[in-house]
């Protein structure tokens, strides 16, 4: 199992103290640290069942001031996420050939 996850967000604690309460010790991915390629993006995507838009963080200040209301390729976003990863919906779990978004944090059951 891993995580993408940012310490800094209460979620994504949430979501990796649910999966140690489980007695799973996930690879942890400070993905702001240490930004997945281009092709772990599409991994991850393809994992998640969604286009490379629906993994943004809307709410950010850097996508309401550069994204919002622009029309994007697949990899124009995958490419913005990849040099952006604030912008990437956290946390993200992946357990073997499936993925959730960890909101909420609860979601992360499916996965074990």
């Amino acid at each position: 199992m891993k995580i993408y996850h940012n310490p800094r967000c209460r979620k994504s604690r949430e979501t990796l103290n649910i999966i140690q309460n489980h007695g799973i010790e996930p690879e942890v991915v400070l993905y702001l640290e240490t930004p997945p390629t281009r092709k772990e993006i599409r991994e991850v995507l393809s994992k998640l069942h969604i286009k490379a838009e629906e993994l943004v963080r809307k709410e950010e200040k850097l996508y309401k001031d550069e994204y919002r209301n622009r029309e994007l390729s697949e990899d124009e976003w995958i490419e913005v996420l990849a040099e952006n990863p604030k912008l990437i919906q956290r946390p993200v779990v992946i357990n073997g050939k499936k993925a959730i978004i960890g909101r909420p944090p609860e979601s992360v059951h499916v996965l074990l």
